[in-house]
């Protein structure tokens, strides 16, 4: 599974957050409560869902399924003028990322995961950079029906000489 390296423009989304860990995971609620209102966004970009991860920039460095991170359930807009009740604005900086394709259901996605920062990631010529994790869950995206497909976005910087 070898990722394509891009860079990212600067995205503009409008979604729904909540704070969460991998052991309270609240996945389904979020995108529960995000899919009852996502109608109400009407200055929309296509029709990919982008599923993002803030995390402390510790929190790879001292990991516990415990340690929590904001996930939001976003919709790219053309602008923000227009921000339903109880919706939220992120915008997504630029910059350098790994991407994978995750094919299969959404609860196998921890082996992909598992091989990017256990295998690829330590192999690679490129170090975690600190800024927001996303999937785009795009039209081929069907949640736990084993031919789903997900792109997996991973924030990455060259390693530099003195080792990153």
């Amino acid at each position: 599974m070898n990722p394509r390296i891009e860079i990212l423009t600067e995205k503009k989304l409008i979604g729904q957050r909540m704070t969460m860990s991998l052991s309270n995971n609240k996945t389904v609620e979020l995108w529960k409560n995000f899919m009852t209102k996502r109608k109400e966004i009407q200055n929309n970009i296509g029709t990919e869902l982008y599923s993002i991860q803030i995390f402390d920039h510790l929190y790879f460095n001292n990991f516990s399924p415990d340690s929590e991170y904001d996930k939001w359930a976003t919709i790219e807009v053309t602008d923000f003028d227009n921000v339903p009740e109880k919706m939220e604005t992120i915008t997504l900086q630029g910059g350098l990322y790994a991407v994978f394709l995750h094919k299969g259901a959404a609860r196998t996605g921890p082996k992909t995961f598992q091989y990017i920062f256990g295998t690829w990631l330590p192999d690679s010529d490129y170090a975690l950079d600190n800024r927001p994790h996303f999937e785009i869950l795009g039209e081929k995206y069907k949640n736990e029906d084993p031919d789903s497909e997900e792109e997996v976005w991973i924030p990455i910087i060259k390693k530099t000489a003195t080792g990153n």
